[in-house]
């Protein structure tokens, strides 16, 4: 009785907060579990939008704007485009079978019972108003963030995409009979 208590005391943002996060997940079970590779395309839009929503939410608006440019929006259409060009509707319809769905399932019961075991301890964590900062997720702090104190994993993340561009680049210049490994 005292779970239900705790759940009908909590503020408005906790409920939006759950539909959300709902939302969020049945974005993500579409996504692994629709034969359609389109439709999967438009559930991991619906996942990503959600994200975006919890961005917003965590007062970090320039993540949530990023998140729909980047990905909700470019990475989307890319997606998309290569679907239609490699017509994989008749690929996808034997890739699905019962392991994808368990492993839906036990995903979902696992994020499920994350979330209950969250929603229990919510009344023992409280958070401190007095040190609330309004300027958490603006453009300035994360940028100062950014290139202050984690510049070091910045520059070799860089570096990293870098490498990982010239491989591809290798890759996909290759001769048809050669082999680079």
């Amino acid at each position: 009785m005292q779970f239900l208590q705790n759940i009908f005391n909590l503020p408005p943002i906790w409920y939006t907060f759950s539909i959300l996060s709902v939302l969020t997940l049945f974005g993500a079970l579409g996504t692994i579990m629709s034969k359609n590779p389109v439709h999967s395309v438009i559930y991991l839009i619906v996942t990503f939008f959600s994200i975006s929503a919890h961005y917003i939410l965590l007062n970090a608006q320039f993540l949530a704007a990023v998140n729909i440019i980047v990905y909700a929006g470019a990475i989307m259409v890319l997606f998309l485009l290569v679907i239609m060009f490699l017509n994989l509707k008749e690929e996808a319809d034997e890739m699905k079978n019962n392991k994808t769905i368990v492993a839906a399932v036990v995903t979902a019961l696992l994020m499920g019972g994350i979330l209950i075991l969250f929603l229990r301890r919510s009344d023992k964590q409280t958070a401190d108003k007095l040190n609330f900062s309004s300027q958490t997720g603006m453009v300035e702090v994360l940028g100062k963030s950014l290139y202050g104190e984690y510049i070091l994993p910045f520059e070799l993340v860089s570096v990293l995409f870098l490498v990982a561009m010239a491989g591809a680049v290798m890759l996909a210049k290759r001769e048809p009979g050669e082999r680079h490994f």
